[in-house]
Formats: structure tokens, C-alpha cells, sequence
């Protein structure tokens, strides 16, 4: 064998063990729920978007995916990204544009103009959008950069293991856009001034909160609630305590009637005093962390 075809095989090779390297093995948090009159569900912890798929799977997670009854996730059709995307155009549209720059405080100027040129975004694309769908799609393009894909979410990964079996949401895209068209102009406002402000490496702070999420880390998960837009006392109000709220008590009418549901949900919903585990524990059910 010539030395040029032995490279060329060893080449070849070398990229079919690449094609068959195998996900890589997370094990996220999962809680079970438990009532006095023999109510069950699960609390699974998702992420919604990763640079690359992952085995999340586990005995205990299957076993709970076949016990349940139906899947609830925070959007049903998570995996429909044009009805996502007509339900932010729709609402995210404003009727008086002007520059989104000109909705930035004075003191944030500086950050605003840096978090531009560093994502090479023009401030006149985004005049079109209220205040609180600009901060989004300056949100994504760090997310982005960060290599991190929704498409490798879990919740899209978890719905397919429904195999026929109802698949409900808590929310929907169109209500939960709708939380954030509901703040306040002030509160849209300290939501853009904080999503610029990020001056650290969204990298690295991506990475690190993935892997909390996938070894399980409940503290580390906290810590991250307690940082950034959930640092803001309303913000925290609109986009978790409230949702949790709301969350928990459509969880207990589930329940109530017998159904036994497998609850797959952003991770930082189920950890601290204000998620769904506590919530339930107040209310009278048994809530054992399984994994």
C-alpha cells in the first residue's frame, strides 16, 4: 500500500469514528411528586438550546417518561419555528419605531454601541421592534456566538419521546412573548440595559451554566437565578416567580384529576424557594429529588 492511500484510509478512518462519537452523557435533575391520595407526577430540568446534542436519558428518566401519562412542556409546539417566529413578528412590531438606541439610558450608551459592533448588528435593523423584542434579538445573537442551537434543546428531544400520548404546554409561544410585551416601557428598558451589560464571555458563562444543568448542580443553577435579568425584582416577578406560580397551579388541577403528567421545563423554574418543587412541598405534596 502506497504511503498516499495509507493516509487516505487512516483520513477516512479518523472521520467515520467522528460520525459515530456518541452524544455525551448528562444527567439532569428530576424530581417526583407525590400526593396524598396517590397523585404522581415528575419535574425534569431542560435547557433549550446546546452547541450539540446530548444523551440525557437515564433508567430513572425513562422509567418516569413510561409511567407518565402525558408530557407538559412549557411550549407544545416547541419544535415549530415558524409559529414562533409569526408570533414575534406579530408582537414584537411596533407602530411608532424609532431607534431602538434611543430607548438605551445614557449611561448605557457606551455598552449598547459595543454590544453591536461586537455582534456586527446595525442599530437601524432593530428600530422596528419594541423595546423588549430588540433585547431579545440582541439576547440571541450572543447565544449565537456562543455556539448554543435550540434546536439541540431538550424540551424538542423530550416531546418526541410522547409516542402518542398527549403532549400539553403550561404556556404556549404566543402567551409567553406576551409576558414580556405586558412590562412595563421601564421594566422593557431594564431588560435591554441588562442584556447589553453583559461585558463577560457569554461563552464561558453559557458553558458553565450547561454543565450545571447537566450534572444535576441545583446550587450552581440558583446562583445563576440569583444573576443578570432574574437580579431585577420585577423582572424576576414577570419572568419567574409568576410563571411559577401560574405553573404550580395548573399542575395541582392536573393532578387533581388523576392525570399523571411528565413536567419538562427550563431548569431554573425547579430550584430555590420559588420553584415548582418548593412550591408543591407548600402545598401539601411529597416532592423526592430521583436523580
Amino acid at each position: 500500500m502506497s504511503n498516499r492511500r495509507g493516509l487516505i484510509l487512516a483520513a477516512l478512518g479518523a472521520l467515520a469514528l467522528l460520525g459515530c462519537r456518541q452524544p455525551e452523557q448528562v444527567h439532569p435533575a428530576l424530581w417526583q411528586v407525590d400526593g396524598p391520595h396517590g397523585e404522581r407526577a415528575w419535574l425534569f430540568g431542560t435547557i433549550h438550546a446546546l452547541p450539540d446534542r446530548v444523551n440525557w436519558h437515564s433508567p430513572k428518566v425513562d422509567a418516569a417518561i413510561k409511567s407518565a401519562d402525558r408530557i407538559v412542556l412549557e411550549i407544545a409546539q416547541i419544535d415549530d419555528d415558524a409559529a414562533v417566529a409569526r408570533s414575534f413578528a406579530t408582537l414584537g412590531s411596533t407602530t411608532h419605531p424609532s431607534p431602538l438606541r434611543s430607548r438605551v439610558p445614557t449611561a448605557a450608551l457606551g455598552d449598547y454601541d459595543a454590544y453591536l459592533k461586537r455582534y456586527g448588528i446595525k442599530d437601524a435593523a432593530l428600530s422596528g421592534l419594541d423595546t423588549w423584542a430588540g433585547a431579545l434579538v440582541l439576547a440571541q445573537a450572543a447565544q449565537r456566538d456562543a455556539d448554543s442551537d435550540s434546536a439541540n434543546g431538550v424540551d424538542r428531544a423530550v416531546k418526541a419521546t410522547a409516542a402518542g400520548r398527549p403532549v400539553e404546554e403550561f404556556e404556549g409561544a404566543d402567551a409567553q412573548l406576551r409576558i414580556f410585551e405586558a412590562l412595563p416601557e421601564q421594566e422593557q428598558r431594564d431588560l435591554l440595559r441588562i442584556v447589553i451589560a453583559n461585558t463577560g464571555s457569554p461563552r464561558e458563562q453559557t458553558r458553565a451554566m450547561e454543565r450545571a444543568w447537566g450534572s444535576g448542580d441545583v446550587a450552581a443553577i440558583e446562583a445563576e437565578d440569583r444573576r443578570g435579568l432574574l437580579a431585577d425584582p420585577e423582572l424576576r416577578t414577570a419572568l419567574l416567580t409568576g410563571r411559577n406560580r401560574a405553573w404550580t397551579d395548573r399542575l395541582a388541577a392536573m393532578l387533581a384529576k388523576g392525570e399523571r403528567p411528565f413536567v419538562a421545563v427550563g431548569a431554573a423554574h425547579l430550584v430555590g424557594a420559588d420553584g415548582l418543587p418548593a412550591q408543591l412541598v407548600a402545598r401539601g405534596y411529597t416532592v423526592t429529588r430521583v436523580q
